[in-house]
C-alpha cells in the first residue's frame, strides 16, 4: 500500500518523497510505542530529485523588490525581504521573535528548535538588514513575534500564496519562496565569497551542501586570470 502510494505521486517526486518520509516516521514511532512490530515503509526507494538552481538575476531581483514595495501586506513583504537579506529558511523567519535579535550588535540568534540542524546559530546582519528590522520595530513595538499575522496575532504558517502573488506581479517564472535562499547564496558566491563562508552563513553543516554553488565561483576566478592576461596583451 505504501509503495503504491509513493508510485501514485511519481509526477511530483519531491512531494512523493516527503510523503514517504512522513509515513516512515509515523510507523517508526508506532514501533517505538509497541503498536506494531515493523515499519512497512522501510526499503522503499525514493525518487531521484533534480536539484534546483533557480536564482534571480539583478534585473529580476529589482522587479521582485518593486513588487514587494507595491503589495498591501507589508508584514509579509518584510518577511521576504529579511529572507533575501539573510538567506534564512522561511520557517526561521516566520518563527523569529524580537528576543532573538540584538540590533546593536547586529546579530540574529536562531534558537536550536527553529533551525533545521537543531543547533543554535548566530547570524551576523548587514546594515541593510538592521535598518529593516529597526523600521519594523518602530512601526509596532507591541508584538513579541516579528512577523505576526495581523488577523490572528500569531506567526504565519507559510507565505506561499503571498509569494505566488508577488512573483506573478514581478513576472518571475518557475520561482519558489525557497529559491530566495538560493538567490542570496548565488549572489554572494558570484561576488567572490568562498563556499566555506557562504556555507557558514546558510547554516550548512556539510560542505557538500554548498557545492551546488561551486560553478558560480568561476566568474571571479576568470576575472582574476584576466588581470595578468591584460598585462601581457597591453
Amino acid at each position: 500500500d505504501i509503495q503504491a502510494l509513493h508510485n501514485s505521486l511519481a509526477e511530483t517526486p519531491y512531494q512523493a518523497n516527503r510523503v514517504l518520509a512522513l509515513t516512515s516516521k509515523m510507523f517508526s514511532l508506532s514501533v517505538r510505542w509497541e503498536l506494531r512490530a515493523d515499519n512497512p515503509a522501510t526499503g522503499i526507494e525514493k525518487f531521484v530529485e533534480a536539484k534546483r538552481h533557480r536564482w534571480l538575476s539583478n534585473s529580476e531581483l529589482a522587479r521582485l523588490s518593486e513588487a514587494l514595495d507595491n503589495h498591501p501586506n507589508q508584514t509579509a513583504a518584510n518577511a521576504i525581504r529579511l529572507q533575501l537579506l539573510t538567506g534564512a529558511r522561511i520557517g526561521e523567519v516566520l518563527t523569529a521573535k524580537w528576543d532573538d535579535f540584538d540590533l546593536d550588535r547586529g546579530v540574529w540568534t536562531k534558537p536550536s528548535h527553529h533551525t533545521k540542524q537543531k543547533r543554535t546559530e548566530h547570524l551576523p546582519l548587514s546594515s541593510t538588514a538592521i535598518a529593516l528590522m529597526r523600521r519594523i520595530r518602530n512601526f509596532d513595538k507591541t508584538q513579541d513575534i516579528v512577523f505576526a499575522n495581523p488577523n490572528t496575532g500569531k506567526p504565519y504558517r507559510d507565505l506561499r500564496r503571498f509569494s505566488s502573488a508577488v512573483t506573478s506581479s514581478a513576472e518571475l517564472e518557475d520561482y519558489r519562496i525557497h529559491d530566495n535562499r538560493h538567490t542570496h547564496a548565488s549572489h554572494l558566491v558570484s561576488s567572490g565569497l568562498s563556499l566555506a563562508i557562504v556555507g557558514r552563513l546558510l547554516g550548512h553543516t556539510n560542505p557538500m551542501t554548498t557545492q551546488r554553488y561551486a560553478h558560480l565561483a568561476d566568474d571571479p576566478l576568470r576575472e582574476a586570470a584576466e588581470i595578468f592576461g591584460r598585462k601581457l596583451s597591453s
